[in-house]
């Protein structure tokens, strides 16, 4: 069950500042957010599917939006992107409406990655995927392909992009993206299809860019990944934020969406098993350790000693 009004009392509070698993500090809110959701409702048909969204994004904060299927994420996202356009309420990014907005003026301060990175491949090869996206960015040149590089190290221009992975589908969908350089990056469920090595490079990666300043919002049901990345947990309900706060706090309070290690070693407050190797490897605090008696020198013999018999 998602939690109560207790953490809903926390709805727009800021991250808590790092974990101890390298995730980098939570910004302080800043003057101007990147972007600001203001009492969004989005309806489609008769069915209210948002309702009363209220979000702030700072520079370099990483959110998680979580919550079950059907609770809105995807459609929060899409109305960032501008892709769907609020019934009633504002939403603004960069200074501008996305839906209002021309997609070569948007692309440079919102990209969203959806959940199938093919929906984003149209060309032959990952050469023209990279000329494409470098035009519609109005980026220089080769911008795309030195994403690609580092995000997808020896793949050939010429590779087309079904024969990639789903890992590296998603690699060198994130560098289309990101050639735009765009301060708002958006991924619905970016980690699904992904093995465990993918997994970790993609959290590297989106690591550096809030490091960077690029402010995230993933849509994931992944609580390992919100526990590891995120500097904020948002819980969806039926279209409702019902609960926003500091990540360590969200997720342990509400069991559904706890990362395994804290299910498993509750009530300690540690959400990744890096955390628990940190704590691990730390001295335990206790006593001073009692010092060892100073052996006492070996007495003279009494003066009577001797005399005896």
């Amino acid at each position: 069950a998602a939690p109560g009004p207790a953490a809903h009392a926390a709805h727009g509070a800021a991250a808590d500042g790092a974990a101890d698993d390298g995730r980098t500090g939570a910004p302080a809110t800043p003057a101007e957010p990147v972007a600001q959701v203001a009492g969004l409702a989005l309806r489609r048909g008769r069915a209210e599917v948002l309702h009363g969204i209220d979000l702030r994004v700072a520079p370099g904060e990483t959110i998680a939006l979580m919550g079950r299927n059907g609770a809105g994420k995807s459609t929060l996202l899409a109305t960032l992107v501008g892709t769907l356009a609020p019934t009633t309420g504002t939403v603004t990014v960069g200074g501008r409406t996305p839906h209002r907005t021309a997609p070569q003026e948007m692309v440079r301060r919102v990209g969203l990655v959806p959940q199938e990175p093919r929906d984003l491949l149209y060309a032959d090869t990952v050469a023209a995927e990279c000329e494409a996206a470098d035009s519609d960015a109005g980026a220089a040149p080769g911008t795309c392909r030195e994403l690609v590089s580092a995000l997808l190290p020896g793949v050939p221009d010429d590779t087309h992009p079904r024969d990639l992975s789903e890992g590296q589908r998603l690699a060198l969908a994130l560098a289309l993206v990101l050639t735009g350089r765009p301060a708002l990056l958006l991924l619905d469920e970016p980690t699904r299809g992904l093995d465990y090595a993918a997994k970790a490079r993609l959290i590297e990666v989106l690591r550096g860019l809030a490091a960077d300043g690029h402010a995230i919002v993933l849509a994931t049901h992944d609580v390992e990944l919100a526990a590891e990345l995120a500097h904020r947990v948002v819980i969806l309900a039926g279209g409702e934020i019902v609960a926003d706060g500091p990540t360590a706090e969200v997720v342990v309070s509400s069991p559904a969406f706890a990362p395994q290690v804290a299910k498993v070693l509750a009530p300690a407050h540690w959400l990744t098993v890096t955390q628990v190797a940190q704590a691990l490897a730390e001295p335990a605090p206790g006593p001073s350790p009692v010092p060892e008696p100073t052996a006492a020198p070996p007495s003279e013999p009494h003066p009577r000693a001797g005399a005896a018999g």
